[in-house]
């Protein structure tokens, strides 16, 4: 099996277990381990929770469209993941903005000395962005092999 007939098939589930691991993760961190998520990270599942849902719905209905709907919420929030994690890292200075209760550069976990919470995120956020450009390709590709040949019925 290709891998594009395999994200034809699988690619929203796959994107679905994804999503619902994140966030079945942020939700460990917060109401288990009792980590007060700061602003970013309040943004990150604001951008994520909904792809739990719509990742599930489209994996159910087979939506051809599935990648258009969650292509927009993956790449923001690579995008404010990515910055919470230079924030975190200090590679980026610590925005104004974030200290409302939690400063957005304390990392609560550093495993490996590298993986915090953002990355995380990020890194879901990655993986679902791949997974959505390989179905979208995957789609493309079976739309432009359907089409008749010249000569061939139906093509005047």
């Amino acid at each position: 099996m290709k891998l594009s007939e395999f994200l034809e098939d699988y690619g929203g589930w796959l994107a679905f277990i994804i999503a619902l691991v994140a966030t079945l993760g942020s939700l460990y961190y917060s109401e288990v381990a009792g980590f007060i998520p700061c602003r970013l990270c309040w943004y990150q599942r604001i951008l994520m929770y909904p792809l739990t849902v719509i990742t599930f719905v489209g994996a159910l209905r087979r939506d051809d469209y599935l990648p258009g709907y969650v292509l927009p919420l993956s790449l923001i929030g690579m995008g404010v993941s990515a910055y919470h994690y230079l924030m975190e890292k200090g590679v980026v200075a610590a925005s104004n903005t974030c200290a409302a209760d939690v400063p957005c550069n304390i990392s609560y976990v550093n495993y490996l000395g590298f993986i915090t919470i953002a990355l995380m995120a990020f890194t879901a956020f990655t993986l679902i962005t791949l997974i959505m450009f390989g179905m979208h390709a995957a789609y493309r590709r079976d739309e432009a092999g359907q089409l008749p040949l010249p000569g061939e019925e139906g093509v005047y």
